[in-house]
């Protein structure tokens, strides 16, 4: 697991803009959701296309955060990252510019739809109840990736906690645009992951400059009531 702290020039900065360092502890718990992006055997299993060996680490801190929120009347959100001929055809720049042909084929067969790839890693805790939303861009909430932001709204959602991988790629992309779709969001240091632990920090620090909350799994328990 990535050891972070946020730097405290950061901080400083943020106390200077908003006058607290998290502006969402008050948020009530019904009208958030944890969405937890692209926690997929792709991207954990030994030897996946997209395999980020952090990721295996937090999985234990995303069913704490997720058994929070449910308990306190909160939504958890399964995010699969997939690939289909929808999103072939929308941003082909993606998968044969910025993709090598083998690269892109090992990719798209692992990411379909019924693949073993693409299916969740089998130790997170997936409850009745629970949404799984597949999305075929970085972001979860960009116009075409999925239909989340309708289904968030549809339930009342107006906040919400971003989890999963990689943390400068498909979990900053999600939040960043939640945000700019209103959504009062924070991301979870300690229940998002990526390759290196300099990534990871650089990706959570520009966040919180500009975008929202950074916090840790404790905090969460704590204001969710939870009892470890």
């Amino acid at each position: 697991m990535h050891n972070f702290e946020m730097p405290g020039w950061a901080t400083e900065r943020v106390l200077a803009r908003q006058g607290q360092a998290l502006a969402h502890r008050d948020v009530a718990a019904d009208t958030t959701a944890l969405v937890v992006i692209d926690m997929q055997n792709h991207f954990l299993a030994p030897g996946g296309g997209g395999e980020t060996p952090p990721a295996r680490d937090i999985v234990p801190n995303i069913n704490r955060v997720a058994a929070a929120l449910r308990a306190a009347g909160g939504l958890v959100v399964w995010i699969r990252t997939l690939f289909n001929d929808g999103a072939l055809n929308t941003i082909p720049h993606f998968h044969h510019t910025l993709l090598t042909p083998d690269r892109f084929a090992a990719r798209s067969k692992s990411l379909a739809e019924d693949a073993p790839g693409s299916a969740l890693w089998p130790k997170l805790d997936v409850r009745d109840g629970d949404l799984v939303v597949g999305k075929t861009r970085y972001s979860a909430f960009i116009q075409g990736a999925s239909d989340l932001d309708g289904i968030l709204r549809a339930r009342g959602i107006t906040a919400v906690l971003i989890a999963g991988t990689m943390t400068n790629a498909c979990c900053e992309s999600s939040a960043r645009d939640a945000m700019m779709l209103n959504y009062r969001t924070t991301m979870v240091h300690n229940a998002c992951a990526s390759l290196r632990d300099d990534e990871h920090a650089a990706a959570l620090t520009s966040f919180y400059m500009f975008f929202g909350d950074v916090t840790d799994v404790a905090e969460l328990e704590q204001r969710y009531g939870a009892r470890g």
